[in-house]
């Protein structure tokens, strides 16, 4: 007995494995896209970036400033010094 290329089993099947493929292709090309993205992003650099490192010295200075006015009191409170 042989089956005909019309048979519905073969349509149907055939028609699964195209649309696979086609489901395939598309999420490996949305795949590459977001790939391409996030290099993209990685590799980007903001121009605010550059300068931001004497704002960092100023916030690093003024941490220090309060740490040290924080040791003073701590200092002032074990001595039983009122402020």
């Amino acid at each position: 007995m042989m089956t005909s290329l019309l048979d519905p089993t073969v349509v149907l099947t055939a028609g699964s494995l195209i649309g696979l493929a086609l489901v395939s292709a598309a999420l490996l090309r949305a795949w590459t896209g977001w790939l391409d993205f996030k290099r993209q992003e990685l590799g980007h650099v903001h121009p605010r970036a550059a300068g931001d490192e004497g704002s960092g010295l100023g916030t690093a200075r003024i941490e220090l400033a309060d740490l040290k006015e924080r040791i003073r009191k701590l200092e002032a409170i074990a001595s039983g010094v009122e402020l």
